[in-house]
């Protein structure tokens, strides 16, 4: 199968599909690791709202989508960053979505993303604010009988004094959760307002301060997340974690090595980029379970120059190539996007995704890929 792509001075070339859809596989109950997929969420085209304004959920299709990943035997990061959360989905529709979720799949693996994201920065004037809003969010999702991911708070950025002021607030939330939760260091190459989080501007100063958080409230923390796509830094960090904590990788850049682990230990996943790679995740953590190491990298080793692609800077639009390629794949019927996001990656993005995504086995149903490539091009008058 074939299909003419342009490239950027629009001169067109054939390009003929190779790759071969990945091997339905499900994790079992007692996976190899832990495995979420930050899950996207699925934009009402027909909405009359504005772009910028109150975004419009097609609630069938996402929780359709969140179906799918627990078929896969994956977990369910819910309401995250990859859910355009802060970027177009507000603190009102993050809960909506959470309910949703856990009405639907109450059997599920699934965490939920608890942040201040409802007090504007602007707004905050000590971190009795930050407390209170932290502790509004997670008296809400815990109501509904959701776990909780402790998210980074931009307002705790602009109001904390210095690393004191990040262990007091974190001590003083996990104290309010009913059961562990994963913390959630997010660096600033996915939100620039989250600069000098944990009070320091250095990652080792940064790590001391989430460390003394984990150390002071273990019982409390069932692992912490960190999105620093740099592989030497998760390591350190997670050979320093307390026994019982676990490391959950958020490096989209990274992600089989630290997975597969080493002789000091491994780091369980909780990714963006497994929402478009999901089967693959699924395949290859089935694959190490068996003890098949050479398996589970031939699985995912061929899907990161296609990661490295959706996350290349500025890193916060790697939401446009994970809605993009759930609809190449048919999860969705259009490819609108909160926010007007699915305008925030130029059109050589696209090409490329679809054929790396190609080359890895991610197009589902190559015929229908193709189709929906051709109208994209058509759209940009290609």
């Amino acid at each position: 199968m074939k299909i003419a792509l342009p490239d950027t001075t629009g001169r067109f070339t054939d390009y003929a599909l190779s790759g071969t859809p990945i091997a339905a596989a499900a994790l079992g109950k007692n996976p190899a690791r832990v495995v979420y997929s930050a899950a996207h969420v699925v934009a009402d085209p027909f909405t009359a709202n504005d772009p910028s304004g109150r975004a419009t959920v097609d609630w069938a299709k996402t929780m359709e989508f969140r179906r799918y990943l627990a078929g896969l035997g994956l977990g369910i990061a819910e309401a995250m960053d990859t859910a355009q959360r802060g970027m177009g989905l507000d603190w009102p529709g993050a809960l909506e979505l959470i309910r949703r979720t856990r009405e639907e799949l109450p059997d599920a693996l699934v965490a939920n993303g608890c942040g201040t994201d409802h007090l504007d920065p602007a707004d905050a004037r000590s971190v009795d604010d930050v407390r209170r809003a932290y502790l509004e969010q997670a008296e809400a999702i815990q109501t509904v009988g959701g776990r909780l991911i402790l998210m980074a708070s931009r307002a705790l950025v602009r109001v904390a004094k210095g690393p004191e002021d990040y262990v007091r607030i974190y001590s003083d939330v996990l104290s309010a959760c009913d059961e562990p939760v994963i913390l959630h260091w997010l660096g600033d190459m996915f939100d620039p307002q989250l600069a000098g989080y944990w009070g320091s501007a250095g990652f080792d100063p940064a790590m001391q301060t989430a460390l003394a958080v984990i150390e002071a409230n273990a019982a409390k923390v069932d692992g912490i997340k960190i999105s620093l796509l740099d592989e030497e830094k998760e390591i350190v960090m997670r050979r320093r974690l307390p026994a019982g904590v676990k490391m959950y990788t958020g490096d989209d850049f990274n992600y089989p090595e630290l997975i597969e682990g080493d002789s000091e230990g491994f780091s369980h996943a909780l990714l963006g980029i497994f929402d478009p790679l999901a089967p693959a995740a699924a395949y290859a953590v089935e694959r190490l379970g068996e003890g098949d190491h050479a398996g589970f990298r031939a699985a995912l080793d061929p899907t990161v120059p296609l990661a490295r692609l959706i996350f290349r800077a500025p890193t916060q639009y790697y939401k446009t190539g994970v809605v993009f390629l759930a609809w190449l794949n048919g999860f969705q019927d259009h490819f609108v996007m909160l926010n007007g996001a699915q305008a925030m990656r130029p059109l050589p993005y696209f090409v490329e995704v679809f054929r790396l995504a190609d080359q890895c086995g991610l197009l589902r149903d190559p015929e229908l890929a193709v189709e929906r490539m051709k109208k994209l091009l058509a759209l940009y008058g290609a």
